[in-house]
């Protein structure tokens, strides 16, 4: 734009000045007139050339318009989506920290619930049951039953059925949870500490006695049983600083077990009775073989006999069919014979 002005100042001042030129040194009509008709010429040249210029540059400028809108157009679009997309997630953090609150109400009820001794009971029952339920089904009553009572009238929380020289195997659940709490109760002294580790290992030594003298019963249930500890925590508390309570339990005949690691013995079991499932039925299996093999033996013997008395039947009637044709070509000779009169007469 600036170019084109600066061009049409150039051409008026040189006109200008030519026109002075001609007047200063007389130059006649006709030249004049000639000049006059270039200069229309010319005018009209740049006024196209202009108006071209114009007409490019508003191109341009259009062009450039839309760009820029479509570039705003995109990033207020970006800008939205992000905007969109900040607002979901704060929603979800929003959500998410409701759910917190949420848990942690829950957390503090199961707390409150698991400072009852009865609920602490009821709490490790459920969770026997549901260790056992995972891994041999809902009801089962032919490998475990749950609430079982023996004959000495006490009742184990769960009891495993399994086979010979093993039998039956009584689980209780223990949760000696007050004086693990306090064993890592922070406002407490070393000295209370201290007395609550003595109490946690009086607790297990008691909870072990019971076991033992309850649910290991001579001629009716295995020469073991196990205590169920509901919690991760009280098993690794267990065998991690507490190895004389360990060994004291394994003397009684008591195996201390975790949900975690009673699924993995009850797997094992699992693993065990299918397999003697699947031994019997193989025995059972052989047996029915061994005695098809035998019906298979009585089977050929009596074809071999009937294939004897078809072979000595096929070879009678074969000689039966010789027979029959001999007396048939027999027959046929005599048909054949021709008899003259005189012959009959002598």
């Amino acid at each position: 734009m600036e170019m084109t002005i600066i061009i049409t100042f150039l051409a008026a001042s040189m006109v200008i000045n030519v026109l002075l030129l001609f007047k200063f040194f007389g130059l006649n009509e006709k030249l004049t007139k000639e000049f006059f008709q270039f200069r229309d010429l010319f005018k009209n040249d740049l006024n196209r050339d202009f108006d071209k210029l114009c007409q490019l540059v508003e191109r341009q400028l259009e062009k450039m318009t839309t760009k820029v809108k479509e570039s705003l157009d995109e990033n207020l679009r970006t800008t939205h989506k992000t905007f969109t997309d900040v607002v979901g997630r704060l929603a979800k953090i929003d959500e998410a920290q409701k759910k917190l609150d949420h848990l942690s109400t829950d957390m503090m009820s199961l707390q409150d619930i698991l400072t009852d001794k009865k609920s602490r009971g009821i709490f490790g029952e459920v969770q026997l049951h549901s260790v056992l339920s995972a891994v041999f089904g809902d009801k089962n009553d032919k490998i475990y039953r749950l609430q079982y009572q023996f004959s000495n009238r006490h009742i184990a929380d769960a009891v495993l059925f399994l086979p010979e020289p093993t039998g039956t195997i009584a689980i209780d659940s223990k949760f000696p949870l007050e004086n693990y709490n306090r064993m890592y109760d922070k406002t407490l002294s070393d000295a209370a500490k201290q007395e609550a580790r003595r109490e946690f290992k009086k607790n297990l030594k008691a909870h072990i006695d019971a076991i033992a003298s309850k649910y290991i019963i001579p001629n009716e249930t295995s020469t073991q049983a196990m205590m169920f500890l509901p919690a991760e925590a009280l098993f690794a508390e267990l065998y991690a600083y507490h190895s004389d309570i360990v060994d004291y339990a394994q003397s009684k005949k008591v195996w201390a077990t975790s949900p975690t690691t009673l699924m993995a013995v009850l797997t094992t079991m699992h693993v065990v009775l299918n397999e003697i499932e699947r031994s019997k039925y193989s025995s059972i299996i052989h047996d029915e073989l061994n005695k098809l093999s035998q019906e298979f033996r009585r089977y050929k013997d009596r074809w071999d006999k009937l294939a004897g008395h078809i072979d000595n039947l096929s070879k009678d009637v074969h000689d039966i069919h010789i027979t029959s044709n001999k007396i048939t070509d027999r027959f046929e000779k005599l048909a054949q014979v021709d008899l003259q009169p005189n012959e009959i007469e002598m």
